[in-house]
């Protein structure tokens, strides 16, 4: 699908996502034959003409420039990320590009030395495609400990946590609000398709999860975009129970994203979490040393 249709489909569906009464529009009790604005009247708030936001919508017209794309985001009452989202769309659709396959994402060092300092806290990194670049000890128990710890060192085989979310059942029933956790996931990605347009491993991704998964192929055809925010989670961990986490992302700008999941302090999900990680020997490794007074322990045995 080029960028063209997927403009046009995005100001389609966020129109008929938008009722007359939403913003004033009196209808004196008529019935519609279509849900949501008329295109007439999207182009009336938008301040453009009903042909030009028709020849807009109907992929016809590349010119509209960042003032009238504003207007119309405006119009249909878009947040900050889907206005950057529309902006992106209208600049893949007067562009042409040519699918790619890029070079694997590699972590950085500062990253990994950020990952070691997190220690007892669950971290993974995660690619622009949402693959599991890395993650330590408690990261990988927490999200898929059901997985070998060093896939993320084969970029062959990396996990992708958006394959995992709906493809994998162990991932899927960690979530008691399983279809927040998918919205996000999918919203997360159309902002990266938007802003990837030639990542060709990118809409490989979108292709497969679209023809496996059909919960991933209506939200899709949502529309919605949601960038990566603080999100509270309910979790039901295999090991340790019920507990809620804040998964919040973390980036500098350029390279790949940290998501890093924290508990409330003092709270039961947070005994969870010391309990996940003394089950993975992570408090273990992290338990302060013996003073020089204490006798060591004999090595026999396995100590």
């Amino acid at each position: 699908m080029d960028g063209r249709t997927q403009l046009g489909d995005f100001l389609q569906t966020r129109r008929s996502q938008l009722r007359p009464q939403d913003i004033g529009i009196p209808t004196y009790g008529e019935r519609r034959r279509v849900p949501g604005l008329r295109r007439e009247e999207l182009a009336l708030l938008a301040g453009v003409s009903t042909s030009y936001y028709t020849r807009l919508e109907q992929g016809q017209s590349l010119s509209a420039s960042p003032e009238v794309l504003d207007a119309i985001a405006g119009a249909l009452r878009l947040d900050e990320s889907e206005r950057r989202y529309l902006h992106d769309l209208a600049r893949v659709g007067r562009q042409r590009t040519r699918g790619r396959r890029p070079a694997p994402e590699e972590v950085p060092e500062a990253t990994r030395q950020f990952l070691d300092a997190l220690g007892d806290v669950p971290a993974i990194v995660l690619g622009r495609r949402s693959d599991v670049l890395a993650w330590n000890r408690l990261g990988h128990a927490l999200f898929a400990g059901h997985l070998d710890f060093g896939a993320p060192d084969l970029p062959a085989h990396r996990p992708n946590m958006a394959r995992l979310v709906f493809l994998d059942g162990h991932v899927r029933d960690l979530y008691a609000d399983w279809p927040s956790k998918a919205r996000a996931v999918v919203g997360n990605l159309r902002l990266v398709a938007a802003q990837h347009p030639e990542d060709a491993a990118l809409h490989a991704l979108l292709g497969e999860l679209s023809a496996k998964s059909p919960e991933f192929a209506s939200i899709w055809a949502d529309h919605r975009v949601k960038t990566c925010a603080a999100t509270d989670y309910e979790m039901r961990h295999p090991l340790v129970g019920p507990l809620t986490v804040i998964q919040q992302a973390m980036s500098s700008g350029r390279g790949p994203l940290v998501v890093v999941a924290t508990a409330e302090a003092g709270s039961p999900s947070q005994a969870a979490l010391a309990l996940l990680a003394q089950a993975t020997g992570q408090g273990a490794a992290r338990a302060d040393p013996p003073s020089d007074a204490t006798q060591p322990r004999s090595r026999t045995g396995g100590g």
